[in-house]
């Protein structure tokens, strides 16, 4: 087991690593998913399959559709369709996809060898759900207004297309 923490440590911390310097945001999206996922596993192997559930279920599943939804909200127009197309090429998938084969593998691996290791005290979902909305319900609640908040200013920078020149750019024009 401990094996497969170090493998799965790697992939989290490289995918990461690939998020921090892809200058591409959708490159950039397809190793965060992958990140989110490695961490997942992580806290499968150090015993919390419900936190685990919850890091694929809410992030990789809802934030990264947040997050795509924003980028596509962004990139409007027949010039950002073409370099989209020109953006996911086949090479793009490769480091995804090689990252996802380890994860996928390791994690097919270890479903057998965790079922038949000794029971761990699992935590209910109930209970985590009172400790979200009784002692930590002001964080929630600013989680939430924080995503409202990037998509209301990611839907604002996207109405505009108004090209606004600093004042010693225009050419053309009088200087003030």
């Amino acid at each position: 087991m401990e094996v497969g923490f170090y493998i799965t440590a790697g992939v989290t911390i490289i995918s990461t690593l690939l998020v921090i310097t892809r200058h591409n945001p959708v490159h950039a999206l397809l190793y965060l998913i992958i990140s989110l996922l490695s961490l997942a596993i992580i806290f499968f192997l150090l015993g919390a399959p419900f936190a685990a559930l919850l890091e694929v279920i809410i992030y990789a599943g809802a934030i990264m559709v947040l997050f795509i939804f924003v980028v596509m909200l962004l990139n409007l127009g027949q010039q950002t369709a073409q370099q989209e197309k020109a953006w996911l090429k086949g090479k793009v998938w490769i480091g995804p996809a090689i990252l996802s084969t380890i994860l996928f593998g390791q994690l097919f691996y270890l479903l057998p060898v965790a079922q038949m290791q000794a029971e761990m005290p699992a935590v209910d979902a109930k209970v985590v759900a009172i400790s979200l909305f009784k002692h930590y319900v002001i964080g929630v609640e600013m989680a939430a207004m924080l995503l409202m908040a990037g998509v209301v200013g990611a839907a604002h920078i996207g109405q505009h297309k108004k090209v606004v020149l600093h004042r010693f750019l225009r050419e053309g024009e009088e200087q003030l």
